[in-house]
């Protein structure tokens, strides 16, 4: 473990203690939508959804994603529309429960709206991962704060024009961790994401990948969710059905570039390359040690 991960430390996110460079943790995705971009949405059948969170565990996930409405940028999806806060709930939190009495793995709730996770956590969320980062509704750290739970700050945008991709990129999530410690979260419950396909070209997103080494200066854990998005598609002409090696690649790629969590649709196959990855570049030995 280099210096810059032993630095990160430890964030506790429900009963577990997430050991910042021992591995690579992998969150599962589970959508509670009808227009998951991924095509892999379970709508509110709680039955399904139970079935998904238990095989998401069941195939190595460290940690399962929640989420209810569709975060597709609408620059590349026009059809995405925001749904109401009141909406969201009803869509996760009999979900959330159902998924809380079933899996050991903490859960992670996928919104930017206070209201939202307000009801998500005391539904059994321990985690608040938001794609604006506390800066769409700032409204949200407070909530975070008072519940002492952690958060998944990411890195959006409106418009793709940036003067210095990476450094912009970090300087805004500095920015992010700011209004989170300001709202009184202490800053080793904060993970950041650089927001791979929100407020960024193909191109921007490969050279995110590429430089990915260089968020090791923020100083805290990385989250990448590059799973079936739509650079794969594009840079192997690909419809979202097909992109799971293009994923493999990104997130062996990711862990090689330091990233502590992976954020993946296909859990038992990136739980694989992940620990392939580890063995590689974090060092592995047959007794384990």
């Amino acid at each position: 473990m280099n210096l810059s991960q032993a630095e990160k430390g430890s964030t506790r996110i429900g009963n577990r203690v997430f050991t910042w460079g021992t591995k690579t943790f992998v969150m599962g995705i589970l959508n509670v939508t009808p227009d998951s971009f991924a095509g892999d949405g379970v709508g509110t059948d709680l039955d399904i959804a139970i079935k998904r969170a238990v095989q998401i565990q069941q195939e190595g996930a460290d940690l399962i994603d929640i989420g209810g409405e569709s975060s597709r940028p609408v620059s590349a999806y026009p059809e995405a529309k925001e749904i109401p806060a009141q909406e969201e709930i009803e869509r996760i939190v009999p979900v959330i429960q159902a998924v809380a009495s079933r899996v050991d793995i903490p859960i992670s709730v996928d919104t930017w709206k206070s209201e939202v996770a307000q009801a998500a956590i005391q539904a059994g969320a321990s985690l608040v991962n938001d794609i604006w980062g506390f800066k769409r509704a700032p409204e949200i750290a407070a909530v975070v704060a008072r519940a002492g739970v952690p958060a998944v700050l990411m890195h959006n945008q409106d418009g793709t024009a940036y003067e210095d991709l990476v450094l912009d990129v970090m300087a805004e999530l500095s920015k992010c961790l700011e209004i989170a410690t300001g709202a009184g979260i202490p800053a080793e419950d904060i993970i950041l994401d650089p927001g791979i396909g929100f407020g960024k070209t193909a191109e921007h997103n490969l050279e995110i990948q590429r430089r990915l080494s260089e968020f090791a200066a923020l100083g805290r854990p990385i989250l990448m969710g590059t799973s079936r998005k739509s650079t794969i598609g594009l840079v192997l002409d690909l419809p979202i059905e097909n992109r799971v090696e293009g994923t493999a690649a990104t997130v062996a790629l990711s862990v090689a570039g330091g990233a502590d969590i992976v954020r993946v649709h296909d859990v038992k196959e990136m739980v694989r390359v992940a620990r392939m990855s580890d063995a590689v570049v974090r060092g592995w030995s047959r007794d384990g040690s």
